[in-house]
């Protein structure tokens, strides 16, 4: 449940039923109860006690927050892995890089998604830290989801590989200022895309506003990008698990 929350299978502002979600896993209503309890916990469903419970929508306040906190420690990793990284480091990571080509060639957005946090967690492996990646991996939930919204955007893979490439350059060189600067650019570009992000996927966003209500009318709203997700998140089935 809580993959296909952070993946968009299921989008935000989606109805969840309790009793519908117990049917689909064979579990009685007890533990599912108790599921949705621990998600609503981590931001992922809002329950609202006179309309429902729903997918949870994006927390725009959170985003820059949590951007500017994955900035200054992959800045970090970025540097310590050009100063340590080991050659078979630099080739994984330069394997990486590949896996996301082919997966952009595919149009494969699940595949890319992978292969980016593959590299991203490489990096942090290099630097000898990759406990620093387990920390960015706790805070950046709502930023993996805003994330799977910019993928349809035209070109965003390819400049992301570029990104990439720059960073993994610039590592296998043992240059950690540039290591540094690679990745902050690249992570600038998540921040600079959220005003676009969120006027072309108004209803999958909220403002932390003192008084928050439930989605319209208790349904999910038709957003430009929804068949694209939609799409990709059906490319490929994968098993269910609460």
């Amino acid at each position: 449940m809580r993959a296909e929350l952070v993946s968009l299978k299921r989008l935000p502002g989606e109805p969840i039923s309790e009793a519908e979600l117990a049917r689909s896993y064979g579990f009685s209503r007890t533990p599912v109860r108790e599921a949705l309890g621990k998600l609503a916990d981590e931001g992922l469903i809002e329950i609202f006690p006179q309309s429902g419970t729903f997918a949870a929508r994006i927390p725009l306040a959170a985003l820059p927050e949590t951007i500017v906190i994955r900035k200054a420690l992959e800045e970090t990793s970025a540097r310590l892995a050009a100063e340590r990284a080991r050659r078979s480091q630099v080739i994984a990571l330069l394997a990486e890089l590949e896996r996301q080509h082919e997966a952009s060639r595919a149009g494969d957005r699940n595949a890319f998604h992978q292969a980016e946090e593959a590299f991203h967690g490489g990096i942090a492996a290099a630097a000898g830290y990759p406990g620093i990646w387990a920390l960015v991996e706790q805070v950046k939930v709502h930023v993996d989801r805003y994330r799977r919204l910019t993928l349809p955007q035209e070109g965003r893979m390819a400049r992301a590989i570029r990104e990439h490439a720059a960073i993994a350059r610039a590592i296998e060189s043992g240059d950690g200022r540039l290591a540094v600067q690679a990745m902050g650019a690249h992570l600038d570009g998540l921040l600079a895309d959220i005003p676009n992000i969120r006027r072309i996927n108004p209803d999958y966003f909220f403002d932390d506003a003192p008084a928050r209500a439930a989605p319209a009318n208790g349904r999910r709203a038709l957003p430009r990008l929804k068949t694209a997700v939609r799409e990709e998140n059906h490319a490929k089935p994968q098993e269910r698990r609460c």
